[in-house]
């Protein structure tokens, strides 16, 4: 290889470099982009108060005898699949990672004796009706703050009235349906 040959070669890399160079300074030339004093963009957010109470009238209004309308006892069986992993359903049954449900609906909340339930549910004083029972079944976290049941809950509402129609056919003594 002689030296013209290296000279045409350290030529064309430079005349390369010097035409990207000279495209991108010309592109910036032609395609002029303003830059704004404050990088990004301003987002206006409205706030939202929202109070305990307002949610809680909001689930009161729900008409609970065309609630319990929605569901059957086969497919709250069914459903109740899902809670069979933590809970027992049957008669005398032990306490798993949650408590025993045999006769939940019309017992106190936190009435099981033998089961360690969280503050929240012992100092909630009410008992499981239908009401409360679909409250707590569409968010538990929601509905009794500061309990330990970690479940997502359930949106469908034929659902819920199905689960707790099949909770209360599990028991001694049956509550009638509203």
């Amino acid at each position: 290889m002689d030296s013209f040959e290296i000279n045409k070669i350290i030529a064309a890399v430079l005349l390369v470099v010097l035409l990207v160079i000279g495209i991108s300074k010309l592109s910036n030339v032609i395609f002029y982009v303003e830059k704004p004093e404050k990088p990004g963009y301003a987002i206006e957010i409205e706030q939202v108060v929202t109070t305990s109470t307002a949610s809680l009238t909001e689930e009161e209004k729900v008409d609970i005898a065309a609630l319990m309308a929605l569901g059957d006892v086969t497919s709250g069986e069914k459903i109740f699949k899902k809670c069979a992993a933590c809970h027992s359903i049957i008669k005398g049954g032990k306490n798993n990672i949650g408590p025993a449900l045999y006769n939940v609906v019309g017992r106190k909340i936190g009435g099981v004796a033998d089961y360690k339930y969280s503050k929240a549910l012992i100092a909630y004083g009410k008992e499981w009706n239908f009401e409360e029972l679909n409250g707590f079944l569409i968010k538990p976290a929601k509905w009794i703050k500061g309990t330990k049941m970690a479940y997502a809950g359930l949106r469908k509402e034929s659902d819920r009235a199905s689960v707790i129609k099949y909770l209360n056919k599990n028991s001694d003594n049956p509550l009638p349906l509203p």
